[in-house]
């Protein structure tokens, strides 16, 4: 149920609409055209290859299996990698990181969490290198791989074109 406005309350709702003036139609028409333009959420990459990549429907031209390797030189050689990958020409890069190996003796007690802080240091590690200035330069865009490519345990790595 509503509440009636007090007099006080009506006064100054009334005293502020004394003071509107209505909006003229060529200042609608210019906010309108000045709203911002929609911009994609990925601006490296346009909808029909997100689409595309989204459906596997693209191979990568180059690709690199990291399995194995520890945190340094997985840094160092994904980085010469796709460096060179750029200055070949290549667009899509396939990135296989491994799901990572899981860490459980047979005797632990069981824990539901387990399976997500022990799996895949270069998983989670090589998205985070991508922010880097020196791969950013690089990389117009990345995502997870199709199952087709690898899923989970890889990435495809879109390259910016070489200037």
């Amino acid at each position: 149920m509503k509440r009636k406005l007090s007099d006080e309350e009506r006064a100054l709702f009334e005293a502020a609409f004394k003071e509107t003036r209505p909006i003229k139609r060529d200042a609608l028409e210019g906010a309108a055209s000045a709203a911002p333009k929609r911009v994609s959420s990925t601006a490296g990459i346009d909808g029909n290859t997100q689409e595309r990549l989204r459906k596997g429907l693209l191979d990568p031209d180059a690709r690199i299996d990291l399995h194995g390797m520890t945190e340094d030189v997985a840094h160092n050689r994904l980085l010469a990698f796709l460096t060179n990958a750029q200055r070949g020409g290549a667009r899509l890069a396939l990135v296989i990181t491994g799901k990572g190996a899981r860490v459980a003796a047979p005797d632990e007690p069981f824990d539901m969490e387990q399976e997500r802080r022990a799996r895949g240091v270069l998983k989670s590690v090589v998205p985070r290198w991508f922010a880097e200035p020196d791969f950013a330069r690089l990389i117009a865009d990345h995502r997870t791989a199709h199952r087709r490519h690898g899923g989970s345990g890889a990435l495809y790595v879109y390259l910016r074109k070489r200037r």
